[in-house]
């Protein structure tokens, strides 16, 4: 993963919104949808890196779990951890970027390049 600078423009607030919707992806998605929120250039960022994040995760627990016919899903809390080094990092105001993930995302263009 690489970092990219603080931003000034990026609030406490932000930052909040941004590092909870990693755990909790229902919160990204409720950044999307919130006028005033969806906009900022941070949040958007996070948002939509996140609901990626988690559904590459689930898709991963859900091969997991096929194949090792359903003791892989005991694993699922413990890649749920993973979720907390993004979420860490963007609540110190920070654009991480997942190496394979965020260029796809970007070359979808569902994010501005930094």
């Amino acid at each position: 993963m690489t970092e990219q600078p603080v931003s000034p423009e990026i609030t406490s607030d932000d930052k909040l919104w941004a590092a909870l919707g990693y755990p909790i992806p229902l919160i990204s998605i409720i950044v999307l949808f919130m006028e005033e929120k969806k906009d900022r250039p941070f949040l958007r960022f996070h948002a939509i890196q996140s609901i990626a994040f988690n559904v590459v995760l689930w898709v991963l627990i859900l091969i997991v779990s096929a194949v090792t016919l359903g003791i892989g899903a005991v694993c699922a809390p413990l890649l749920w951890l993973v979720t907390l080094w993004p979420a860490f990092d963007s609540y110190n105001g920070k654009y991480t970027e997942i190496p394979v993930l965020t260029n796809f995302i970007k070359n979808q263009g569902w994010i501005e390049s930094k």
